[in-house]
C-alpha cells in the first residue's frame, strides 16, 4: 500500500498543478480539447441504459465534468465523484451544489456501491512509476471498481497503436489485447472493446448482467 500511496501522492501533484494553471476546463484536467473530453464521456457512457435512472461513480472525477455531461443526456442520475486532488474536489464543489443525488469524497473508502463505475483518464499520467508497478496499481484499481459497480464499469486507456511520435514518456500507454483479456477471465464474459474513434486511446466496458 505504501507504494500506492507514493504513486497517487504524485499523480495529484501533477492534477493539483494542471488545475491551478488552467482553471476547472479540460486542459486543467489534462486533455487537449473539450470536443475531446466530450467524446470520451459518450464512449463510456455507452455502458449505461439511457432509458431509465441508475447511479454511477465518476472515479478520478476532477472538477466534476462528467457531471455536466450526465445532466444534458440523461435523466435521473444519482452521482458520487472521487479524486485524489484537493484543489479537484474543491472546484468540482464550487461549481456542483452537492444534494442527495450529487456528493463528492476525496477517499475510496467514501465510495458506495453504485450500478456503474467510470474512470477516465486516470491511468494515463504514470510520470516516474515504472511500467511493471504501474500495471500492478492499475489493476488492482479495476478490482475496486468492479467491486463498486453492480451493472458494470468502464475505462479508458491511452493506447499502444500511437502513433510512436506522438507518445510522451510519462505517459502510459495500454495493449487494448491484454485489458480486454483480463476484463473477460477476470470480471465478465459481456466485455466490451471501443477502439473506433478518432481519439489515441481505447475503452473497455464491462457488464454485469
Amino acid at each position: 500500500m505504501s507504494g500506492a500511496r507514493g504513486i497517487l501522492r504524485d499523480v495529484a501533484r501533477y492534477y493539483g498543478e494542471k488545475i491551478r494553471l488552467h482553471g476547472p476546463t479540460a486542459r486543467g484536467a489534462d486533455w487537449n480539447s473539450l470536443e475531446s473530453q466530450g467524446m470520451r464521456f459518450a464512449q463510456l457512457l455507452k455502458i449505461a441504459d439511457r432509458a431509465g435512472p441508475f447511479s454511477i461513480n465518476d472515479y478520478g472525477c476532477g472538477y466534476g465534468a462528467l457531471l455536466d455531461y450526465l445532466k444534458e443526456n440523461f435523466c435521473a442520475v444519482q452521482y458520487c465523484g472521487f479524486d485524489i486532488s484537493n484543489r479537484m474536489l474543491a472546484a468540482a464543489r464550487q461549481l456542483h451544489r452537492e444534494t442527495e443525488q450529487v456528493r463528492f469524497v476525496s477517499r475510496e473508502e467514501d465510495l458506495s456501491p453504485a450500478d456503474f463505475t467510470v474512470a477516465s483518464g486516470v491511468f494515463n499520467v504514470r510520470l516516474t512509476t515504472t511500467v511493471e508497478k504501474w500495471e500492478d496499481y492499475l489493476c488492482r484499481t479495476l478490482d475496486s471498481m468492479n467491486a463498486l459497480s453492480r451493472r458494470g464499469f468502464a475505462f479508458n486507456l491511452l493506447t499502444t497503436f500511437s502513433d510512436p511520435e506522438r507518445r510522451r514518456p510519462h505517459l502510459y500507454y495500454g495493449d487494448p489485447s491484454f485489458y480486454f483479456e483480463l476484463c473477460k477471465k477476470r470480471y465478465s464474459r459481456f466485455v466490451s472493446l471501443l477502439h473506433d474513434y478518432p481519439l489515441y486511446e481505447f475503452t473497455i466496458l464491462v457488464r454485469q448482467v
